[in-house]
This record gives structure tokens, C-alpha cells and sequence, in this order.
């Protein structure tokens, strides 16, 4: 899966309030040219939104984001996810993830986050809150020590479609996430054909920098 995972430097971060909104949001998405999704559990609403995606819709690399209680976790994996998220790094929910054998990346900020999440075996960690975290200069200095370690890095938090490239054009980002490509209004208002425009425009912007 982390293979998989490091075709597409482009993810999407979302929050869905109404489950019913999970499924054309993700065909939106699929209509732009993005097979993967972030639902982050947020909301009441992440359980039964993740449920639906997997089931209508396969073809999508399903992740969830926001993974910070066993409980999460543990809805997670029953659900078939591909992969799981978080802000910061728990050794419980790192354990629970490998022990069956689903990919999570966990969220780190400082040096010993990074050697915390080395000391698993994890080869791609969460930077997040990249822009308050020290954004693209922060990572430029984190690549220095860690890069021969083979870590990447999924910078999320701040991120936009005027900056993506700054961050992806570095050796140790492998991919971004974004909360624009689909904002809690746009999911609200049904603007399918918007979340898609910024799909497409998204991933054209992405060419530039990794072909």
C-alpha cells in the first residue's frame, strides 16, 4: 500500500458532516483524476462516510485521517480502510495499525517524533502543522539528519494550491495534503463540479514538479 501510495502526491483532506455527501464527493474527485481520499474522523458522520465510499467505490485508495482514539482505530480496520492517519504519533495506534498489517502514518513536528517513528519501522510520516510547523524551510532542515534514513514526508496544514509545489519539490515530500480540493462549504453547497475543477487543477499543478 505505501508503494501505492507514493504514485500520488496529492491528497485530499476531508471532513463530511453528512454521510449522504460521501459517495459524490468521492465520485467528484474520481472525475478529476484522484482515486485517493483522506476522510478525517472528525465528525459523527466519518464512520458510516467511510463505509459507503468502500463499498461504492473500490477503486478508491480509502484512508482515514484524524485517527486518535482505539476506538478510531479500531472502526478503521473493521471498515477495510487502506490506510489511516494522524495528527500526532501514538505508539498504541502505530501497534494496532502493524499488528494488522494496514498502513498509518502517524503526525510528527520535531526531530524525536522522527526517530520515534524510525524506531517502528516507519518510512513515511505525517508533517503536520506544516505552514505553523516551519513549512517548507522547516522541512529543507529536517532533510539534512533524516534523508538517508529513506523517510518521506506527507506535509499537511496550510497547504494550497499556491504552495503545493514548494513542498513537493523537495527530495524527502513524496506527497501533499490538502483540505482545498473539497472544503466543508463546497461539500455542504453539493458543488461536485467545483471539487472537481480543483481536482484537475491540482494534479496539473503537480506535473511540474514530479512529471
Amino acid at each position: 500500500m505505501l508503494n501505492e501510495l507514493l504514485k500520488r502526491p496529492v491528497i485530499p483532506v476531508i471532513v463530511i458532516d453528512d454521510a449522504n455527501d460521501a459517495v459524490p464527493l468521492a465520485e467528484a474527485l474520481l472525475a478529476g483524476g484522484m482515486d485517493v481520499i483522506e476522510v478525517t474522523c472528525r465528525t459523527a458522520s466519518a464512520a458510516e462516510a467511510l463505509a459507503r465510499i468502500k463499498k461504492a467505490l473500490p477503486e478508491m485508495l480509502l484512508g482515514a485521517g484524524t485517527v486518535v482514539t482505539p476506538d478510531q482505530a479500531k472502526m478503521c480496520i473493521d471498515t477495510g480502510i487502506s490506510f489511516g492517519l494522524a495528527p500526532g504519533l501514538n505508539p498504541d495506534t502505530v501497534k494496532y495499525f502493524q499488528d494488522r498489517n494496514t498502513l498509518f502514518i502517524p503526525g510528527v513536528m520535531t526531530p524525536s517524533e522522527i526517530e520515534q517513528g524510525l524506531s517502528f519501522g516507519l518510512k513515511m510520516l505525517k508533517f503536520f502543522p506544516a505552514g505553523a510547523a516551519g513549512g517548507v524551510n522547516m522541512l529543507k532542515n529536517l532533510g539534512g539528519p533524516y534523508a538517508s534514513q529513506g523517510v518521506q514526508f506527507c506535509p499537511t496544514g496550510g497547504l494550497s494550491l499556491d504552495n503545493m509545489n514548494d513542498y513537493l519539490s523537495l527530495p524527502i515530500v513524496s506527497a501533499i495534503g490538502g483540505s482545498w480540493l473539497a472544503t466543508k462549504q463546497q461539500i455542504a453547497d453539493k458543488q461536485w463540479g467545483v471539487i472537481t475543477q480543483q481536482v484537475k487543477d491540482a494534479l496539473a499543478k503537480a506535473t511540474e514538479v514530479v512529471g
